[in-house]
């Protein structure tokens, strides 16, 4: 007697991969390699203007990142907020030990000026999280991981983006130039101001005295949050292509420490204070992201631009798309 085989028992194959496996997150980590490439692409062939993006910063740093950083953590619950103390503590600790490794490692080993040195610092310490954390962590790990990718980007704002500034600031000519300890304070000050920083803040007070943002000024707050991925990925192609890019053992070195050192400094980090396993997932996964921008941002504004930087962030993406499928394999095992 024939067989029949029933249709409900027809299992429908989905034509997006999981991004929890390898396949996956390899399509995604190339996905955003081709928004680095368009970027740069366009600098390159002067359809922008590589030279003058002040405009883009401007709407990167000060529009989209603060607006998706507050509708991330505003639509969060006030335990899940809470419990991102470790997770502050843990980020911090790693990006302050990876810039000032990556800093003393410039200047005694690459022999490069101070300023420099920051430069390259803070590229290789602050995860590229704009362009490649908002659309990656949640994910692979659902809309929860969102707050760990945003307090991760205030963390990196509030502490060694100021670092970077003051010592900037130092390299001026200028022969007023108030001491050091003013320099770091009036960084700070300057930190707190910008939005990246003080509207998380705001944002975890909202949800703090549970306020409940109007349905029209969140779904405005989104249209500008949701162009963060794409614009800050350009963003990053347009500032590549205003360097040559040269490989060497000092970009190798670069690339090493950010993809493969940073996060098993954090994973150690993490399993020392006891954070839960799924923020530890959380935070491994966004410091083993690519390098950020924000260093080359800060020293195209003092004309402190080591070829280096630039090529650990053109480097540093490619290599992600091998070594963060790596990592989300590995994690996935953690206990």
């Amino acid at each position: 007697m024939p067989r029949s085989f029933s249709p409900s028992r027809r299992q429908p194959r989905s034509s997006t991969p999981d991004p929890r496996d390898g396949r996956g997150s390899r399509q995604l980590s190339r996905s955003r390699l081709w928004g680095l490439l368009l970027g740069y692409a366009a600098g390159l062939r002067n359809v922008v203007d590589k030279n003058d993006l002040r405009t883009l910063i401007t709407f990167v740093t000060s529009f989209a990142a603060p607006c998706a950083l507050f509708t991330t953590i505003a639509r969060a619950s006030l335990p899940l907020v809470r419990d991102q103390g470790k997770v502050v503590l843990v980020l911090a600790a790693v990006y302050l030990a990876i810039y000032a490794l990556m800093y003393f490692s410039a200047r005694q080993f690459g022999k490069l000026t101070a300023a420099d040195s920051s430069v390259l610092s803070l590229t290789l310490a602050f995860p590229n999280a704009p362009a490649i954390g908002v659309p990656l962590i949640p994910a692979v790990y659902g809309n929860g991981s969102a707050v760990s990718v945003a307090i991760a980007i205030a963390v990196g704002a509030a502490t060694i983006s100021p670092i970077t500034l003051a010592i900037l600031a130092s390299n001026t000519r200028d022969q007023d130039r108030p001491s050091a300890l003013v320099r770091l304070r009036v960084s700070l000050w300057d930190a707190i101001r910008t939005p990246v920083v003080w509207v998380p803040i705001l944002s975890v007070l909202v949800v703090a005295v549970n306020l409940v943002v109007p349905g029209y000024v969140d779904k405005s707050l989104t249209i500008f949050g949701t162009a963060i991925a794409g614009t800050a990925l350009f963003l990053s192609g347009l500032l590549v292509s205003a360097q040559r890019f040269n490989l060497s053992w000092s970009v190798g070195w670069s690339v090493f420490g950010k993809t493969l050192l940073q996060p098993a400094l954090c994973l150690g980090v993490a399993r020392v204070v006891g954070l839960p396993l799924e923020q530890t997932r959380n935070v491994v996964l966004i410091t083993a992201i690519p390098c950020g921008f924000f260093g080359v941002v800060f020293g195209k504004r003092f004309h402190a631009t080591p070829a280096v930087a630039g090529s650990s962030l053109t480097a540093s993406t490619v290599a992600g798309i091998f070594t963060l499928p790596g990592w989300i394999v590995l994690l996935s095992h953690l206990q």
